[in-house]
């Protein structure tokens, strides 16, 4: 239901979020089912993460007016897969949006989706081009369930299948490297390059071969992300505080980061994004489904 105060229209929004089943807890952050309609229509940012995305469109495709890589054409895309990079993506809406978005971890890239991080890059993927026959699966029984507890429990039976015993085989020096350099103490290149035994250069190269980003970014992504789960919220902190929380030197910090990755400043972005909350984890969690 809408209604229209002062010639502003008011839209309305429910959903839920849900950890996976704990066999897939190191692979997948999180599902995130949204359900948006009676909003103005307008465009919607999808910003940067440390985290790789899968996102199932319910009833329409994703209209994606400015994708972050810029050899990649804008259009119509239905289920897709995207990995990391520093650019955000701007998505027109007509008002409605309704789908799940599912957070991997770059762990979970390799073991459910099949590729490394760095396969993707900021590439939009189509799903069925790393799922194969699941793909379909996936998306036809998550559209058809009539709750938000029975898509999460398809996510979960089909991506436990998928799992690989030993993650693609990762190097686990690469894996504490990753671990290190997005964890809230942010170390530095040097720092992790003496932890892992490896030079700083070699560090690097063996890095973006894995995730597609360089460890500086992939802090700054981890940074960027704490801090947007805070900005987010219905009733955020004081950007100070956030700066302070999430490892920023300062408030300006804070803003330019946001400039460069988000596109605008965090107090612009929340003023402009009607759709801050599709990847809000504070959206209402549907009974029984948290676990």
């Amino acid at each position: 239901m809408t209604s229209a105060a002062g010639g502003v229209r008011v839209g309305l929004s429910e959903g839920a979020v849900r950890r996976p089943a704990p066999a897939l807890r190191p692979y997948v952050r999180s599902y995130q089912g949204y359900r948006l309609s009676g909003f103005d229509a307008g465009e919607h940012v999808g910003l940067p993460s440390d985290s790789i995305t899968v996102i199932l469109p319910f009833d329409r495709p994703l209209h994606v007016v400015r994708p972050a890589v810029a050899d990649q054409a804008p259009g119509e895309f239905a289920a897709l897969a995207s990995g990391l990079g520093t650019a955000p993506v701007v998505m027109g809406h007509d008002g409605a949006e309704h789908g799940i978005q599912i957070s991997f971890t770059p762990a979970g890239t390799r073991a459910v989706l099949g590729v490394p991080p760095a396969a993707l890059g900021q590439w939009m993927v189509p799903l069925v081009d790393l799922l194969g026959p699941d793909a379909a699966e996936v998306t036809a029984e998550c559209e058809s369930a009539s709750t938000w507890a029975h898509r999460f429990a398809v996510l979960d039976r089909v991506f436990t299948r998928r799992l690989a015993g030993d993650a693609g085989g990762v190097d686990p020096r690469l894996t504490a490297a990753w671990s290190m350099t997005t964890g809230p103490d942010g170390a530095a290149v040097a720092a992790v390059a003496r932890a892992v035994g490896w030079s700083s250069r070699h560090l690097e190269k063996r890095f973006v071969a894995e995730f597609g980003v360089t460890p500086r970014d992939a802090g700054r992504l981890a940074r960027f992300a704490r801090s947007h789960a805070l900005v987010r919220r219905a009733d955020p902190p004081r950007l100070a505080d956030v700066a302070a929380r999430c490892g920023f030197y300062d408030q300006a910090h804070l803003a330019r980061e946001w400039r460069a990755l988000a596109g605008s400043a965090p107090s612009v972005w929340r003023r402009d994004e009607k759709f801050a909350f599709v990847q809000d984890e504070s959206l209402g969690v549907e009974s029984g489904s948290r676990s």
